[in-house]
Order: C-alpha cells, then sequence, then structure tokens
C-alpha cells in the first residue's frame, strides 16, 4: 500500500497537492480513500466494484466535490457502445441536409457529436470522468476503451485530427460484478472493492444522513437489519441505501425501539417493504415465522 503522507508528495512534485478524505455527506474507509489518492497519483482509472448501493457511485461525486473538480459522468447501458463516448458520426442528418442544399455540409465537424470522453479530454480544466456500471455494456466494451484510457486520446477518422486530453482527468469506473471483465483492462486501472461497511462505520453513515437518531432505535434496528442480511437463503441482500430508507421511514412513523420488537410469529421487519424488493425474500421470512409457530 502508498501511505497517505507519501502520495501527498507525489502529488506536491506534480505542482498541485490533490489528497481525498472524504467529505462531510461521504464517510470513507481508510482503504478506500487510500485507492482514490493511490489512482490520483499514478494517474490510472480507478476501477471500483462493490455490492449495488454501497456507494461506489456517490463516490465519484464526492471525488469531485473534495477535490473541487468538475464532473461529467457516462452512465452505461446494455446498448452503450465504447464508440459512444469518443464521438459520433451523423451520416444521415448530412445527408439530409446536403439534399436540401444545406451549406453546413461543406464542414464535417457539423455533424460530429461529442462523447463524454472527449468532453472530459477537451476540459479548459481537470475534471473527473465517472464511467458508471461498465459491466453492463458488452463484454468487448472495455476492450474497446483500453488505447484511449492508457494513452488518453483517440483519432478522429472523418475529421483527420487526434484529440489529446489538455488535463489527464480523474477517471473512476463502477462495476456491479455482473460479469468478468477483461485482465487487459484491469492492468490498466488501479482496483478497488468496496466491502458492505460494518455495523460500526454503519453508525458513523446513519449519524450523517440522519444526526441524533435516538440510540436505543438505531442500535435495535441495525441489528435486525445485519441479522435480515445474514439471513440463509435471501435472494437479494439489503444495501445502505435501503436502511436509511428504512430508518427514514421509521423516524417519520415515530417508533420507538420497543415498536420493533418481533416475536417468534412475525419475523418480518416494521415496513420491511424498504428493505426486502421481492417477493421470494417476503415469503422466506413467512416460512420462517410458520416454522417458529410450529415449533411452540
Amino acid at each position: 500500500m502508498i501511505p497517505n503522507d507519501l502520495l501527498g508528495c507525489f502529488c506536491k512534485s506534480k505542482g498541485k497537492q490533490m489528497q481525498f478524505t472524504g467529505t462531510e455527506t461521504y464517510i470513507a474507509t481508510d482503504d478506500l480513500t487510500m485507492a482514490v489518492n493511490a489512482a490520483v497519483t499514478l494517474e490510472r482509472p480507478l476501477l471500483v466494484k462493490g455490492e449495488p448501493g454501497t456507494g461506489k457511485t456517490e463516490l465519484a461525486r464526492q471525488v469531485s466535490a473534495a477535490l473541487g473538480l468538475p464532473m461529467i459522468e457516462w452512465h452505461i447501458k446494455s446498448t452503450t457502445k465504447a464508440q459512444q463516448g469518443l464521438y459520433e458520426y451523423d451520416a444521415v442528418s448530412r445527408l439530409r441536409d446536403s439534399q436540401l442544399g444545406d451549406a453546413r455540409v461543406h464542414d464535417v465537424a457539423n455533424y460530429i457529436k461529442k462523447g463524454k470522453l472527449w468532453q472530459a479530454f477537451g476540459a479548459e480544466g481537470k475534471v473527473v470522468l465517472l464511467i458508471d456500471e461498465i459491466d453492463k455494456a458488452d463484454i468487448e466494451f472495455p476492450n474497446d476503451l483500453l488505447q484511449e484510457l492508457d494513452r488518453m486520446e483517440f483519432h478522429v477518422y472523418e475529421t483527420g485530427e487526434t484529440v489529446k486530453a489538455i488535463h489527464r482527468p480523474v477517471v473512476i469506473i463502477t462495476s456491479n460484478n455482473e460479469k468478468e471483465l477483461p485482465d487487459a483492462f484491469l492492468r490498466r486501472c488501479f482496483f478497488h472493492y468496496i466491502r458492505f461497511p460494518d455495523i460500526d462505520t454503519m453508525r458513523r453513515i446513519v449519524e450523517v444522513h440522519h444526526p441524533g437518531i435516538k440510540e436505543q432505535l438505531l442500535t435495535t434496528a441495525l441489528t435486525q437489519f445485519y441479522e435480515l442480511r445474514e439471513t440463509a437463503g435471501l435472494k437479494k441482500k439489503p444495501s445502505t441505501s435501503e436502511v436509511l430508507d428504512w430508518l427514514k421511514l421509521l423516524l417519520a412513523e415515530d417508533l420507538s425501539a420497543e415498536d420493533l420488537k418481533r416475536d417468534g410469529a412475525n419475523a418480518l421487519p416494521k415496513l420491511h417493504g424498504a428493505l426486502l424488493k421481492n417477493e421470494q425474500d417476503v415469503h422466506l421470512f413467512e416460512r420462517l415465522a410458520f416454522m417458529a409457530r410450529g415449533q411452540r
């Protein structure tokens, strides 16, 4: 691991110290802040994996805020192609305009739409570029961006120009681990897996979002939450964002720790719709309650 103080020295040698230590609204663990600072120092994309709802996308926004850099977001879908991140050439519009005698057709640049990478490369200052949920795209998608992210440049065939990054952006790439990423792509990234927060870290996160929550209520709620996550057979474990929503509902309903108490006849937590998001998991807890009643 690269110590934070050494990272600071590296950054200073480049003329500007850039250190991420988390923000008032984002609790970052030591290993996460070290990963961000290492990626910034090495000028490598930071590949962040973790369960959905563990704050991967939000991390990029908080890094942007903490470092005082503008942010460009590229949200990947199953139909997204790597070329769209560079640029898109609208040949259809150019053909239509030529038929109408429009003078714009003489300059092909009028039909080039800049993608998110081009926007980041051409920015007047350093920016944070988020490539969100890269694993949603086709398996070849990461490979198609290898050279562009490595060299920070690409060629525009229609105009013959080469676009080079004026300032190398801080690139943060998120993945929900839905598919394996190519080894060649992984070699070019600094990798970090965001582990699900332990109960102490979760307390700190809750305090940011729900300051002043009663200790007894928080202890009872988090105990139930972690017991629910560890239930064998659960199809979708609730995430950090879902426990925050659940606590918001508990506070809105003015429920106490006593109100959250469960018996064997009712295995489902209060307002469980904020935590359990499919019928299989609801049925699982209903079966557990039925079995508990049968053992009495």
